[in-house]
């Protein structure tokens, strides 16, 4: 009974083949403009480093733990 009222389905288009591979090969200027960027991102990253004091595991230095009291005393 469901092939009754249920609608027919329409044959699938036919496959289109895939267009050609674009091609991987670079120019000269190509490959010196990502030369370039390449330069520029590592001296980006060695300047930030540069500015970290602290190394992975912390500050290795003891923590200062005195207060000062108002009147100044010890």
């Amino acid at each position: 009974m469901g092939s009754l009222f249920s609608p027919k389905m329409p044959s699938l288009p036919p496959v289109q083949p895939l267009p050609p591979a674009p091609s991987t090969e670079l120019s000269q200027e190509e490959k010196d403009r990502i030369a370039k960027e390449q330069r520029d991102a590592e001296r980006r990253r060695r300047g930030r480093r540069s500015t970290i004091l602290t190394s992975p595991l912390g500050i290795q230095e003891e923590a200062e733990t005195e207060k000062k009291t108002l009147l100044g005393g010890d």
